[in-house]
């Protein structure tokens, strides 16, 4: 029996690996052959620290996922990430070639390429993007798409997305044989995910909140006018408890994912740890009422117990949120007017999974907020954190549908797969 042919994404964050491997189903989009992930060491703030760490644990997934599904990874979409990812804009102009001043595909690639071509302002800066913000022809403005019109001076207002030549060569490093077309800036792929046309035509911000940073996408008239990471995640969360509670990191983290929330609403309601289990995975949390604690006093004074309200891990977390928002909400003004945006705040990554967050942003950003999952996978479940995995496969097929004609979601499918088979 011959191997299915899979394509995959391979999401290399701060705190895990994931990775997802699909194959092509043209009436539902993708269908999910296999989903794993892995505990990620040698990655800070989303970049490539340790090569040596991150290329064991990568192969360790690659290699068991292989195994235990009968295939072969080929065909490989890996993320970039980190606070080195940045927005430049560029310019640039060309005279229409053909002799019948029709603009031409040529033209269009002839002035990708100018547009490219700027002071980066470091040797070691490459692009990898460049995102259309304003066609001119003959002075004429608005331009969506210039193709076919008729012209003599061709004009191209552009952000190019740079990042440093370092961390490509580590992700290629750590990866192994890749090509670096295949690697696609985490919050675009974020985007492909979980936004839609008329989102970004609207105008919408994308929230990543992952461990160690905080991405943030904005879309207005369907393109891409600001893209920001901020060396900020819900790591800092888990910190902020460890301090505040005088507790190890690993049950920082625990008490989060258990009884974190948003909201400061929890009242007084106790809960308490058991700290003397030895294996941190087996915390002992009980939830107390102030009554019961009391009458517990004397069983529990030998005992090493940690003992703290809702409201106390509410005010902590919600501080943390808070100030991310705020962060958040710097670079959506600087990109919208006034932040206004009609298709809201989507929220999105791990840290769109605490209780009250939809809550919290509404009341921060003054808009309509919900939380962004992927779309178009069969037998993936529901889950935010798996934004950029699904992202990276659903952002090359929709490079590739634009390449081709605007047959359909199917043919588009169809299309894609196609460039990888041998």
């Amino acid at each position: 029996m011959s191997k299915p042919k899979v394509i995959t994404g391979l999401d290399i964050g701060t705190d895990t690996i994931k990775i997802v491997g699909v194959k092509q189903d043209q009436e539902i989009g993708f269908e999910v052959l296999f989903f794993d992930k892995i505990d990620s060491f040698g990655v800070h703030k989303g970049r490539i620290r340790e090569v040596g760490e991150v290329s064991k644990r990568v192969q360790e997934l690659l290699e068991r996922v292989e195994k235990r599904n009968n295939c072969r990874i080929e065909n490989l979409f890996v993320n970039i990430n980190g606070t080195r990812l940045q927005l430049v804009p560029s310019h640039a102009l060309i005279s229409v070639g053909r002799a019948d001043q029709k603009v031409s595909k040529e033209d269009k690639e002839r002035i990708f390429e100018d547009v490219k071509t700027i002071n980066l302002q470091s040797g070691n800066k490459t692009i990898l993007e460049v995102f259309p913000k304003e066609w001119t022809l003959d002075g004429e403005k608005e331009i969506i798409d210039p193709l076919g019109m008729q012209g003599v001076r061709l004009e191209l207002d552009a952000y190019l997305l740079s990042t440093f030549a370092s961390d490509i060569e580590s992700i290629v490093e750590a990866v192994g044989e890749l090509d670096e077309d295949n690697i696609v800036p985490g919050p675009i792929a974020d985007a492909s995910a979980v936004l839609t046309p008329n989102q970004k035509d609207l105008g919408v911000a994308l929230i990543n909140i992952g461990s160690g940073t905080t991405s943030v996408v904005v879309f207005q008239e369907g393109k891409l006018l600001n893209l920001v990471v901020l060396p900020i995640g819900s790591a800092n969360i888990t910190n902020d408890i460890a301090i505040g509670f005088k507790t190890e990191i690993e049950i920082a983290e625990k008490i989060k994912r258990e009884h974190g929330s948003c909201g400061v609403s929890g009242g007084n309601k106790k809960i308490e740890i058991d700290l003397t289990c030895s294996n941190n995975d087996d915390f002992d949390f009980d939830d107390l009422e102030e009554d019961k604690k009391k009458k517990k006093n004397d069983k529990k004074k030998n005992k090493n117990v940690l003992t703290f309200s809702e409201k106390e891990l509410g005010k902590i977390i919600e501080a943390r949120v808070s100030e991310i928002f705020e962060l958040a909400d710097k670079e959506i003004k600087k990109a919208s007017k006034q932040g206004l945006l009609p298709g809201g705040i989507v929220l999105t990554g791990g840290g769109a999974k605490l209780p009250q967050i939809v809550e919290l942003a509404k009341k921060e950003f003054k808009l309509p907020c919900r939380i962004g999952y992927p779309k178009d996978f069969k037998g993936l479940e529901k889950d935010s954190s798996l934004a950029t995995v699904c992202g990276l496969i659903m952002n090359k097929m929709e490079k590739t549908e634009k390449k081709g004609s605007s047959s359909g979601f199917g043919k588009g499918i169809k299309r894609f797969f196609e460039n990888f088979i041998p």
